[in-house]
């Protein structure tokens, strides 16, 4: 599974498309709407998937490409583009520079290179399989964590979660805070949240509901910079993932943070 320079090249080339189509549209009129399934969409979104596409199609054309907007086109190589125009579409249309551009390749279900780009912000992490993160072409390291009280953990909203998955989540933010209940969680950030980590400022980022164009990107950017992404049950991350996504900065405390959204408070 090895990723080619030419495999890095082309992905800055798509997240600087993307970024060209999204810029001229932050904090414009981007004929918002719901999905079917109520999730927002933009022209943006739209749009700059496409010029993703368009880049791939030319350049990698027996590759296969799983888009948000416009769905999964088979290939024939066992790699595949993973694109998510604009993780963070509400964010967008508020007018919030936290949303970002998601682009992965996957060999074989295992994401291998992972953009989150902020177009806005231009900022810029990547992440690749054996070799370091990058911030903006520097180096970035998650951050030490002593213990998981006092460690900051990040979600974009527990609305988001299925009824079921919040009381853990709720343990995990309780034995974060050492019971202090005004030292919650930061809320919001979508994929940002992910490069935070990965450049030290979060120690934990916990989601439900995450679909693959939400989290490949994640999986080398996080791991290439020190931490560990797994699912609830600690598992690795692939195509086959169902969801439940953890990043933890400091590898050293996943056990206790996996202990922590199996042990429900009040449960009897």
């Amino acid at each position: 599974m090895a990723v080619h320079s030419s495999d890095i090249a082309l992905a800055h080339s798509l997240a600087d498309a993307a970024g060209t189509v999204i810029r001229p549209y932050f904090r414009r009129p981007a004929g918002l709407e719901l999905k079917a399934d109520q999730s927002p969409v933009t022209r943006a979104d739209r749009e700059a998937e496409a010029a993703m596409r368009r880049l791939i199609e030319a350049e990698r054309s027996g590759d296969g490409i799983h888009g948000e907007e416009y769905g999964v086109k088979p290939g024939v190589t066992g790699r595949q583009w993973v694109l998510d125009p604009i993780d963070g579409t509400r964010s967008f249309a508020s007018g919030r520079a936290i949303f970002g551009t998601l682009i992965a390749l996957v060999e074989d279900g295992w994401p291998v290179l992972g953009i989150i780009d902020q177009p806005v912000q231009r900022e810029r992490w990547v992440g690749v399989m054996g070799r370091p993160t990058t911030f903006n072409g520097v180096p970035c390291r998650t951050r030490t964590c002593a213990a998981l009280d006092g460690a900051i953990v990040a979600t974009t909203s527990p609305h988001l979660f299925d009824d079921q998955d919040v009381p853990h989540f709720m343990a995990l933010v309780t034995a974060a805070s050492g019971g202090r209940p005004r030292q919650g969680p930061v809320y919001g950030g979508d994929c940002y949240n992910y490069g935070l980590v990965a450049s030290g400022h979060l120690d934990i980022v916990c989601e439900s509901g995450l679909k693959l164009h939400d989290f490949a990107a994640l999986v080398p950017v996080v791991e290439g910079a020190g931490g560990r992404m797994c699912d609830w049950n600690g598992d690795p991350l692939t195509a086959d993932s169902e969801g439940h996504v953890l990043a933890i900065g400091d590898p050293a405390r996943a056990e206790e943070v996996l202990e922590a959204l199996r042990t429900l408070p009040h449960a009897h």
